[in-house]
């Protein structure tokens, strides 16, 4: 369901800390991931899922999280940020860096809310990006929106662990002064998985009609995943949207001498 600005203040009864994901996405040091699974134990989330990090399991892992074991034991390891995300309704990305395309972005303290009234329909995904660069412009553009915390101009730069803790505090805090939302959409918010299969068949179909070049791309992709991220159309809309796509191929089929 898509969340608009009256969403900001989620029912203790709808919305799940626990569908709250914190996806790390290729960690080079263990210890930050111990530190990260106290940050989500402290603010009463668990799910932890790690991508390709550098060295997991680690006994510094182990020792950082001090009390926190079991949200490490439960942590998911996978191979790429696709898979960490695929079930999930919202993706959204931590992230200060300057984009030539603008992609919405919200201060932590705006963005928490919507996470927490996201959740109330399935699984949500929060992507911290790796320790020296953060995420690729390719992963940025698979989230619905970006999330930054704001920090002294002058050094901006928080530690991986520092900036979980960050944003599960807020979560945490707005969950304890959450009132009521409406949650009547008749249908569930597209998944991760299902935006990128419209996405590969708009490519498909937009290359075929001579609409794209894929060897000038230009923006335009970038734009049209911009537009519909932005929108967050639910499963149905995503399935006549595609149904739409496949009519074009046929009568670009048909009308080809």
């Amino acid at each position: 369901m898509p969340v608009s600005a009256s969403d900001d203040r989620p029912d203790h009864a709808q919305f799940d800390l626990l569908k709250l994901r914190i996806v790390l996405v290729e960690p080079s040091h263990p210890g930050n991931i111990g530190g990260v699974a106290r940050a989500l134990k402290t603010m009463g989330l668990s799910q932890l899922v790690l991508v390709a990090p550098k060295r997991y399991p680690d006994p510094q892992a182990e020792w950082r999280a001090a009390g926190a074991q079991d949200v490490l034991q439960q942590a998911r390891v996978v191979d790429s940020v696709d898979e960490a995300i695929a079930e999930c309704h919202l993706v959204v990305g931590t992230s200060t860096r300057s984009r030539t395309l603008p992609w919405p972005i919200h201060p932590v303290v705006e963005a928490a809310p919507k996470l927490l009234a996201a959740s109330a329909h399935g699984p949500v995904a929060i992507l911290f990006g790796r320790e020296d660069n953060g995420l690729s412009n390719d992963e940025l553009q698979r989230c619905h929106f970006h999330v930054a915390i704001p920090a002294n101009p002058e050094y901006s730069s928080l530690n991986l662990a520092m900036a979980v803790q960050v944003l599960c505090y807020e979560l945490f805090r707005h969950s304890e002064l959450s009132t009521a939302i409406d949650s009547s959409w008749d249908k569930r918010a597209a998944r991760s998985d299902e935006l990128e299969g419209f996405f590969g068949h708009l490519e498909t179909v937009l290359t075929e009609i001579d609409f794209h070049d894929p060897s000038n791309p230009g923006q335009a992709l970038t734009r049209l995943r911009r537009l519909f991220t932005r929108i967050r159309p639910d499963e149905t809309e995503v399935a006549m949207l595609r149904g739409v796509l496949s009519h074009v191929q046929r009568a670009a089929r048909l009308s080809d001498p």
